[in-house]
């Protein structure tokens, strides 16, 4: 099973009323450090996230912020669940605004180095911190964002396989962004390589396990 797969499984369960106050403060702890990574991406100037080089390249058309865009793509990708039969959670709806949010608030207080070695710092943090709010956010078990639940969606309408759907889905979301003026470098290719592994090593250990009745009397 790759890790897209395991993660839709795990955030498909959102039972509101177990361990809820651990699997909201991991949820958001999560969306926040997603947030910050892919500042960190955009800071190294070495290659942003498949998505993010979207986000970046309307940015160099329209007078919105990074942010602002990831926001309103989140948004429009949360309109198309609805012919889909997909069904959000209050992690896909969080992810909508926190995301951006934070980016914005990230990329404010976040100057770009020159250094090289910096710069390569920078990208390996985002991607690692990344897998591990992954983890985080998918483990709370509140849904899957916007982008992860089309992906499922469309994998369940037509029949094809996650891996294949998502390959399709983002290598025409980067030639998008890198066509529109994104940045599409070798951090985009790391992350597209790393991540996967990344999210299967930190989701087990993250996922927020349901409490049996002889856990809670022990």
């Amino acid at each position: 099973m790759c890790a897209h797969e395991l993660a839709f499984r795990v955030a498909s369960v959102t039972k509101i009323g177990n361990r809820l106050p651990r699997r909201l403060i991991q949820l958001y702890a999560g969306l926040i450090g997603y947030g910050a990574s892919m500042a960190m991406l955009v800071r190294s100037r070495l290659g942003n996230m498949p998505w993010d080089v979207f986000h970046q390249g309307v940015t160099r058309h329209i007078p919105v912020s990074f942010g602002t865009v990831n926001i309103a793509t989140g948004a429009a990708v949360l309109l198309l669940w609805i012919p889909l039969r997909q069904r959000p959670g209050l992690g896909t709806v969080s992810n909508v605004v926190v995301l951006g949010l934070v980016a914005d608030a990230t990329l404010a207080l976040l100057p770009a180095p020159h250094p090289m070695a910096a710069r390569i710092a920078l990208l390996v943090g985002g991607i690692v911190l990344n897998g591990v709010a992954t983890g985080a956010y998918i483990g709370a078990r509140f849904g899957p964002g916007p982008r992860d639940g089309l992906m499922t969606g469309l994998a369940a309408r037509t029949g094809r396989s996650i891996r294949l759907v998502r390959t399709t889905l983002e290598v025409a979301v980067v030639l998008t962004g890198w066509l529109l003026g994104g940045t599409l470098g070798i951090g985009t290719l790391a992350y597209a390589l790393t991540i996967g592994p990344l999210v299967q090593v930190f989701l087990p250990r993250l996922t927020v396990r349901e409490r049996t009745a002889a856990s809670a009397r022990a």
